[in-house]
């Protein structure tokens, strides 16, 4: 067949995808779910609606592969810290984490896993449940760490596991809230030291 009868084939993209969706990862970071319009987020990616469509899906799944791409970069200090030896270890480096993520000079302030879709419209409870799922999965890997520091007696018999995880989950997504509101991070990282001061852990009484 000659040149001219052959069959054309796909252009490669004359975008950098991967770099793309870091832009919109930004994108959500900074304005959330329905605050990033589909303008700010070709605008950002340096690329036309048509482009994002075939390379990403739609807004909703161009939200997801961002999540993705915030649980295994900005927000990987999760699952660096549950690594640490000791628990204590695992809540400081974990609160730490969170203080230097949501403050990074290069970054947008606060956490998209908390600010993303906390209040939206029905356009936005996909992206809301999206996130929801995530934060559990934090709680969670937590939880499993803590009761795996429990059984090796790092932790005091009877802590509760899921509880503990609870309560260091709420202290790094108060430090979000707190971020986006304009603390700075020695502020932040005193609320965290705070938070370790009653270390060793010791678990509540029984009530009954």
């Amino acid at each position: 067949m000659s040149e001219q009868g052959r069959p054309l084939v796909g252009r490669p993209r004359a975008f950098d995808a991967d770099e793309a969706l870091e832009r919109a990862m930004r994108v959500f970071w900074e304005r959330g779910y329905e605050g990033a319009s589909l303008s700010d987020l070709t605008e950002a990616m340096g690329i036309t609606r048509t482009s994002m469509y075939r390379a990403f899906g739609n807004k909703d799944e161009l939200f997801l592969k961002a999540l993705a791409r915030y649980d295994q970069g900005p927000a990987a200090y999760g699952r660096q810290a549950v690594a640490e030896p000791t628990a204590r270890a695992v809540v400081t480096s974990f609160l730490h984490g969170a203080v230097l993520t949501t403050t990074g000079p290069q970054s947008p302030a606060g956490c998209l896993g908390v600010q993303g879709a906390l209040a939206v419209g029905p356009s936005g409870q996909g992206a809301q449940r999206a996130l929801a799922a995530w934060r559990d999965e934090g709680r969670e890997m937590l939880r499993q760490r803590f009761q795996r520091a429990v059984d090796e007696a790092d932790l005091p018999e009877g802590t509760d596991a899921a509880r503990l995880a609870g309560y260091v989950m709420t202290v790094a997504f108060g430090i979000a809230v707190q971020a986006a509101g304009g603390l700075t991070r020695a502020e932040l990282q005193q609320i965290a030291e705070t938070a370790l001061l009653g270390w060793p852990f010791t678990p509540p009484a029984d009530p009954t």
